[in-house]
């Protein structure tokens, strides 16, 4: 919660996805540099522009090491779909450098993480939060304000959140303009909305750390009508928030830069987060992720 609004200096809530995986690997080659991935098998130098960030970041990394005479290949295997405000390139980058720490046999500190990782974030979303990268290397929700470090939050929630995947390509670029647009236009209900998603985020974080489900979803659900008035969203994210809404769960929201991307929702069973997810399916969802919240498990 906080998309956008985070740029404005509201903070920003994230949950890092532990059963969503992405993992890269690099093995020692007889030749090459090569990076393989769903985009890609070639050398890095020639990676595809959609991939430039990461080729900006494999240059940062291999000067580091002074592993230009070196040969591997890297492979990246990811569960994440693209620019769907899942945080795929942060991601991406994160595992990157942490494989090539490990490869090289080189400690590596979270400050020192974050600031390659942001190599990459710097390229591909140009004047980034911060907020992907810290969430992506994290193993528990950050609380977030732009310019400093995440501060961890206690999770304390019998819920179970279910990820829906519109199929389009999100627009954080259009989204963020259209943002500032209305922040020229009509300054008074822009900031009235991005200072009410603030409002939201501090009583979300609460919510977390009491089990305070049924006051989340209402949160989640309030957050997206900031959303829908800031005009990130678009009709098939309506569309799934609705679908969810009318089918159990207790709130839903876009997440990520909008205009496109994924939503999601959050249940009060496991069983019940299957049911939706099921249903999303046969409503347009491209592709559904469960995550439990709840560390004890159902049974």
């Amino acid at each position: 919660m906080g998309e956008h609004s985070v740029v404005y200096g509201q903070p920003a809530i994230a949950l890092p996805l532990p059963d969503v995986k992405l993992v890269v690997t690099i093995k020692e080659a007889k030749a090459g540099q090569i990076v393989q991935s769903r985009y890609s098998d070639c050398d890095w130098q020639a990676l595809p522009e959609t991939m430039h960030g990461i080729q900006k970041l494999i240059a940062t990394l291999v000067k580091r090491f002074n592993g230009q005479d070196d040969y591997w290949r890297l492979s990246i295997d990811s569960q994440l779909p693209a620019e769907r405000g899942m945080g795929s390139s942060a991601a991406t980058a994160i595992a990157i450098v942490r494989a090539f720490f490990n490869y090289y046999g080189q400690p590596l500190d979270r400050p020192t993480l974050l600031k390659l990782a942001d190599v990459e974030e710097q390229i591909t979303h140009r004047s980034p939060s911060g907020l992907d990268a810290a969430t992506t290397s994290s193993k528990v929700p950050l609380y977030f304000i732009k310019g400093q470090e995440g501060t961890p939050i206690p999770l304390n929630l019998q819920a179970t959140m279910v990820i829906a995947d519109t199929g389009i390509k999100g627009a954080t670029k259009e989204a963020i303009l259209a943002v500032q647009k209305l922040l020229q236009t009509a300054p008074a209900m822009a900031q009235s909305h991005i200072k009410h998603l603030g409002k939201l985020v501090q009583a979300t974080r609460q919510f977390l750390a009491n089990n305070e489900v049924i006051k989340l979803g209402t949160a989640l659900t309030a957050a997206q009508h900031d959303l829908q008035a800031l005009q990130v969203s678009n009709h098939q994210l309506d569309h799934l928030i609705k679908v969810a809404n009318n089918n159990g769960a207790l709130g839903a929201k876009l997440t990520g830069g909008g205009r496109g991307g994924c939503m999601f929702a959050i249940t009060a069973t496991a069983l019940g987060a299957r049911k939706l997810a099921t249903i999303l399916k046969e409503n347009g969802a491209h592709q559904t992720w469960i995550q439990p919240l709840d560390s004890r498990g159902e049974e």
